[in-house]
């Protein structure tokens, strides 16, 4: 499984056609593709933010205390493997609506491959430059979404046209998603999941 997380930049159709024939389970793709995926992005956000820090002009940097980014960057890493199930089911659930209902771990694979791009551009967390990670950020999120645009209609089976309207409602709901994770975040900063800021 882990050798189309290479290929799904080099070779994208093939890997959304083979992820198509094969068999798939919620188990392995998690263990094998989520989970160490998934890491990426805490880890470096974890370093960047005790380490580096960020600054604003010719200000000191401004940085997290570790015993405050750990449980930010454990909340983070278990968000991320939340909004790919909840993504998954909203997948699953829509796919009767464009044709027929696909297998939930088809529709898995569908959201953890078409993010990949975005789990791996989070590795510019390690030094977090406000430029730096919006311009790394834009490159995932435009590979992302043309992944997911060029794999729907070949994991769903449908045409072009039925793919651009289920694709474009799949990534209408993950912005939703994000919004709402974000909501989420200031909420817990509220039960002391908060960040303490040191220079």
């Amino acid at each position: 499984m882990f050798k189309h997380v290479f290929s799904i930049f080099s070779q994208p159709d093939a890997v959304w056609k083979s992820l198509r024939t094969e068999t798939l389970s919620v188990a392995s793709l998690y263990l094998q593709v989520v989970i160490p995926l998934s890491l990426i992005p805490p880890l470096a956000g974890y370093y960047g933010t005790t380490h580096h820090g960020w600054q604003v002009g010719n200000n000191p940097p401004v940085k997290l205390t570790p015993d405050s980014a750990l449980p930010i960057s454990i909340l983070y890493f278990f968000a991320l493997l939340v909004a790919f199930y909840v993504i998954a089911q909203l997948i699953h659930w829509m796919s009767s609506t464009y044709g027929e209902r696909q297998p939930f771990a088809r529709c898995l694979a569908l959201a953890i491959f078409s993010a990949i791009p975005l789990l791996i551009s989070g590795i510019a967390q390690v030094y977090p430059e406000l430029w730096i990670n919006l311009l790394i950020g834009l490159i995932g999120m435009t590979y992302a979404v043309y992944l997911l645009y060029r794999g729907v209609p070949i994991i769903m089976d449908i045409s072009d046209q039925q793919g651009f309207l289920f694709s474009s409602a799949v990534l209408a709901a993950s912005l939703v998603s994000l919004v709402a994770t974000l909501a989420a975040s200031v909420i817990l900063w509220d039960f002391g999941v908060g960040p303490v800021f040191t220079y």
